[in-house]
C-alpha cells in the first residue's frame, strides 16, 4: 500500500509522489553527465533532492554505461578541524558503496601538509580521489 512519505528519500513504488526525474530537465542532466560536467541541485530542505539523485543513480546504472554511487558527505562534519580525517571518511564510504555494488575499488590519498589559514591558525590540507571505481 502506498502512502505519503514525510522524511527521507522517496521510493516511487512505495510513496505517493511526483516522479523524481520529472522535476528536472533530464536531457540537460544527461548531457552534463555525458560531457563529464558538474551540475547543482539547489532547492529548500525536504523537496526531493536526494530522491532525484538516487533515482538518477539507479537509471544510469541500469543503462550500463556508468557506475554511480551515492555518498552522503555529512559524515565529514564530525572532523571539521581534521581535513585528512574528513577525506578518509568520505573516500572510505565511497569505497564501501562501490564494493557493495559489486565493483572493485581502491582509493589513494595524498596530503599536502599544513597551511596557515586567515587569522594565523594552522589547518591541514588534504587532497584525494578514488583512483579506480570500475
Amino acid at each position: 500500500m502506498r502512502f505519503f512519505n514525510t522524511s527521507g528519500p522517496v521510493v516511487a513504488d512505495d510513496h505517493y509522489c511526483i516522479p523524481p526525474l520529472d522535476r528536472l530537465n533530464l536531457s540537460a542532466v544527461r548531457r552534463f553527465v555525458r560531457e563529464k560536467r558538474y551540475f547543482v541541485l539547489h532547492a529548500p530542505r525536504q523537496t526531493g533532492k536526494t530522491s532525484v539523485l538516487l533515482t538518477l543513480r539507479d537509471l544510469l546504472n541500469a543503462e550500463g554505461d556508468y557506475r554511480c554511487v551515492y555518498v552522503n558527505v555529512e559524515g565529514g562534519q564530525a572532523g571539521r578541524e581534521d581535513a585528512q580525517q574528513v577525506v578518509r571518511t568520505l573516500l572510505g564510504t565511497l569505497a564501501l558503496r562501490a564494493s557493495a555494488r559489486g565493483r572493485s575499488c581502491y582509493c589513494r590519498l595524498s596530503y599536502s601538509g599544513s597551511s596557515t589559514a586567515a587569522g594565523g591558525s594552522s589547518a591541514n590540507t588534504a587532497s584525494g580521489g578514488c583512483a579506480r571505481i570500475c
